[in-house]
């Protein structure tokens, strides 16, 4: 089952243009269970771009989450590379750590990855957006999420912040 932050995620890559698995298990063990689970892996043949993203909203302290992601990395080091077997993979996967918490201006890395602030992806995404017109590049209803982003960013602009007095909330009680 996927978070909020892990189907952004997903939702963004394979919009992307990318393949993507999602809450992938890995390292299964004898006695049942696996080593681990990947949040995100998304794949780009055009571009060959491997990446691993784990997103967390987590407060842990840094060593805490160095420790989890360090984990994290190398199980998707050993095995990510099976769970596209047949494709021309690069050599290098991008690991990413992507953090809603913590002051990240003296740490760009954690566990092997490299950090990636949230307000940095949003950013991304809002620039990626700002020029799409809902009236004539409305993002494609299989990626809910991104939709939702497009379509409040478009009638956070336009939309008057205060409804007249003759505009009935949608769900509020008629009379």
């Amino acid at each position: 089952m996927s978070n909020f932050l892990e189907t952004l995620v997903a939702e963004w890559f394979e919009f992307s243009g990318y393949f993507v698995r999602r809450n992938v298990l890995v390292g299964p063990r004898p006695n049942g269970g696996h080593d681990c689970e990947l949040d995100v892996v998304a794949y780009h043949p055009g571009k060959r771009r491997l990446v691993h993203v784990e997103p967390s909203m987590d407060s842990n302290s840094w060593a805490k989450r160095e420790e989890r992601y360090a984990k994290k990395f190398e199980a998707g080091r050993r095995h990510i590379p099976r769970l596209f077997a047949g494709m021309d993979l690069p050599e290098d996967i991008e690991q990413v750590a992507l953090l809603v918490y913590g002051s990240t201006a003296n740490r760009r890395t954690i566990g092997g990855g490299r950090i990636v602030p949230m307000v940095e992806f949003m950013a991304e995404i809002r620039i990626a957006l700002s020029g799409r017109a809902i009236e004539h590049a409305a993002v494609p209803e299989v990626f809910p999420t991104i939709r939702a982003l497009q379509f409040a960013a478009h009638y956070w602009n336009v939309a008057p912040i205060v409804p007249s007095a003759s505009t009935v909330p949608v769900g509020a009680p008629v009379t």
